[in-house]
């Protein structure tokens, strides 16, 4: 396999949560599945909706009669909160991760902070210094809000930027953001008919700094190899 952007150095890497360095489908689509049944629903076409969104737009869309939306989104987090069953990094994700300077780096997500920072906790990853998520901004993925205040925070344009995403919706706000995408399928085994490199997780991936002090990916066999 090609390793991407190996003439490309980068400020900043920015990673999307859910499906990109760690998986939760399976709890998440067991709440919304629930939540969706409740709404009279059809659950097979429902369900590829919800990914990569806020829960705000994805009830939103519906025009559902009768809902108090706050109350809808809070009772969603709190059972998304409560199930943590099956959650689990990506493979390579905590190694890499872990071998990031820690201020280069932001996880940007939809999901609401605490419940980030559950699910982070529940996959054994690293928790960032600089975190973007769903409060945080007006509108959510696919607008490129996320991923401009994220580059910001870092003290990085967007476009020296490498966001790691794996859903359509995000991989769509990284691009109106203007920085460079990398399509982690390892939750969707495709790459979401884009036009980006894509890379199945992070197993023979690892992060150093150039000798500009720029971040590149490397592959981890080649640098074991060296007796790096």
């Amino acid at each position: 396999m090609t390793l991407p952007f190996v003439d490309r150095g980068f400020g900043a890497f920015m990673f999307d949560m859910d499906g990109t360095i760690l998986s939760s489908i399976a709890s998440t689509e067991r709440v919304w599945t629930a939540w969706a049944t409740k709404h009279g629903l059809d659950v097979e076409t429902f369900l590829p909706t919800i990914h990569g969104v806020r829960a705000f737009e994805t009830i939103s869309r519906l025009n559902l009669p009768g809902i108090d939306l706050i109350t809808e989104i809070e009772e969603l987090t709190q059972a998304e909160f409560d199930d943590v069953e099956g959650i689990e990094s990506i493979l390579g994700a905590a190694d890499f991760l872990n071998a990031l300077p820690a201020e280069r780096w932001a996880i940007v997500t939809s999901a609401p902070r605490r419940l980030a920072m559950r699910r982070l906790e529940a996959a054994g990853l690293p928790i960032p210094l600089i975190m973007v998520t769903g409060e945080d901004v007006a509108n959510g993925k696919p607008a490129p809000d996320c991923f401009l205040l994220g580059a910001e925070r870092l003290g990085h344009k967007p476009q020296d930027c490498l966001v790691f995403e794996d859903a359509p919706a995000g991989i769509r706000a990284a691009e109106a953001a203007g920085a460079q995408v990398l399509v982690i399928t390892a939750t969707h085994n495709h790459a979401g008919d884009t036009p980006h490199p894509s890379m199945p997780g992070y197993g023979a991936l690892t992060p150093r700094l150039d000798g500009a002090s720029r971040l590149t990916l490397a592959r981890l066999a080649t640098l074991q190899d060296a007796g790096a």
